[in-house]
């Protein structure tokens, strides 16, 4: 008596499928109306950043005036987006009137 497995896809045919979801970039954009620390406590509670991985991400948007927050498909791309839009204006600025600004774009090969 033989018994037989269910059949099953080949581990190249899975690569293969799994290379084939877009990738989207989460990037965060630089403005004159948010601290350093306002950027770091907002990638620590939106994306559970390190203190150093935060610092690095502010640092970074703040000279070149952008940084990647994340790379993932496009609808966690956009909640993640929706969540830095809300977020809420930097308290330790009085004039500050909102979030900072993201926008997502197509991550390249």
């Amino acid at each position: 008596m033989s018994t037989t497995g269910p059949a099953t896809l080949p581990d190249t045919e899975i690569t293969e499928q799994k290379q084939h979801v877009p990738l989207f970039h989460v990037v965060l954009l630089d403005d004159d109306e948010h601290t350093y620390d306002y950027v770091v406590e907002m990638l620590q509670r939106l994306f559970c950043f390190t203190t150093a991985e935060a610092f690095q991400k502010a640092v970074e948007v703040d000279t070149t005036g952008r940084t990647i927050v994340i790379t993932c498909e496009l609808p966690a791309a956009e909640f993640a987006r929706d969540q830095i839009h809300h977020y809420g204006a930097d308290p330790r600025i009085p004039t500050c009137k909102g979030s900072m600004r993201a926008i997502i774009e197509p991550a390249t090969t």
